[in-house]
This record gives C-alpha cells, structure tokens and sequence, in this order.
C-alpha cells in the first residue's frame, strides 16, 4: 500500500510499529534534506531518491515530495474488539467513497469510539486515499472486517450492545438514549442502511432536514450521530 504526504509520513515514521511495515521511501532531494531528520538510520537502506516527475506518476494525489510502501492494513477480528473495554462502535453498511470512509474514521478517533466494522463486500476498504483523507487516524482505531453484517450485529446484540440504525424517517436522534454499549449503523452514500440491517437495529434515528436537502452526506450524517453520543453521555 502506498501512502503519501508530509503529514502521513511524520505520523508513520515517528511509530515503531508502523515504520517496522515499510518496505520502501520514495523521496525527492528536496523533502530528504529538509526533513532528514525523520529518518532513522536503519530505514536509510530503505530510501530511494526520486525526481518530483516519478513521485507524481507513482501517487494519486498530492504526495508533497513523500511516498511510503507499507504493508497492507491488517484488520483486526470482532473477537478481539469484544474482548478489550470497548462501547462505542461503528458499522459502515457498505460505503464507497473513500474519502466519506477516511473522514468517518478521523471524526471517529477524535470522538473516542473503539472501532468500526465494515463488510468485505460492496464497501470500500483502506486504501492510500482513506489513510490521506484520515490524516493517519485510520492507524488510531481497531477496523473488523466481516463477512455478514446482520451477523455480526447479531454478535454484538449477544455482547450487550444497542444498535443505532440511521434513517430518513426514524425518531429524532436528540430524543434517543445512548448509555451503555452503542453501536451506530451508518449507511451507504446512495440507498442508505438495506432492509435487513435496518430491521435488525434496536432504534432507527433520523437527522432532521431542511425540505431543501434530500440528505445528508455519510461522513457528515457520522459525525453528528457520533458527538450527540458524546454529548449526552457527558450530560446525563
């Protein structure tokens, strides 16, 4: 997997555990001698010197002189999520923007969730452009991969969590309670959460619109879903 940009790059290189996944650095002479300072000395071996022109035809976005070839992500298993202290969590119910996917995912960490849950189908997995949207926070939450989404809320239901399917035409999501274990269901940019995932939710919650808006974007209908969870376990 190939990540690129300034951000990215100081968010791997200054983590053991990530920079033990590099298998190369491409860098223009520019980036390497103002911030040669990132580099350990035993990833000097790792480095290859780029001109700006191969770095551009090697990156699908603005990679600021800095590319890294890691291993792929490593997903982690439901079992393992359920096993740590965790309450709040996310599944995705096939989103397939990656950039909806990196913002979710920041908005996630900066809130404090545990992890989120995505199918292995139809969904769009972590990818160079959901690390650069993420800005890095992809590598700050646990990601389950599954094969069956009903199935897997039926394992979180038998693990004391609540399920939160968001809809157009659900309860107001500032009437609803959140204590205890919350899962949120966030659906696709398009048809939303499907039938048989929002009859398996414990509460179908809607973000009330303006009649101007058909809906919301994914990443956004997130974020507000994600802080009212916050917000009324801090005032309850």
């Amino acid at each position: 997997m190939l990540v690129y940009g300034k951000n990215i790059a100081e968010r791997i290189l200054k983590d053991e555990n990530l920079v033990e996944k590099i298998k190369f650095i491409y860098t223009d002479e520019v980036f390497f001698k103002k911030n040669g300072y990132l580099f350990s000395e035993n990833l000097k071996s790792k480095i290859k010197i780029k001109r700006n022109r191969e770095l551009d035809n090697l990156a699908k976005g603005v990679h600021q002189g800095i590319i890294i070839d890691m291993e792929d992500y490593q997903y982690i298993s439901l079992e393992k999520v359920l096993k740590g202290e965790n309450n709040k969590i996310i599944i995705l119910d096939h989103i397939l923007d990656p950039h909806n996917f990196g913002a979710i995912i920041r908005t996630a960490v900066a809130a404090g969730f545990n992890a989120i849950i995505i199918p292995n189908d139809r969904q769009v997995l972590v990818n160079s452009t959901v690390v650069k949207t993420s800005v890095g926070a992809v590598f700050d939450i646990d990601i389950v991969l599954v094969t069956n989404i009903n199935n897997t809320i039926k394992t979180l239901k038998d693990n004391g969590f609540w399920i939160y399917g968001t809809v157009m035409n659900g309860e107001d999501y500032r009437d609803v309670n959140y204590d205890g274990n919350v899962c949120l269901v966030i659906g696709n940019e398009e048809k939303g959460i499907s039938k048989l995932v929002k009859d398996s939710c414990d509460f179908l919650v809607t973000i009330p619109i303006s009649s101007k808006i058909d809906s919301l974007n994914a990443s956004v209908a997130a974020s507000i879903m994600i802080y009212e969870v916050v917000r009324s376990r801090k005032s309850g």
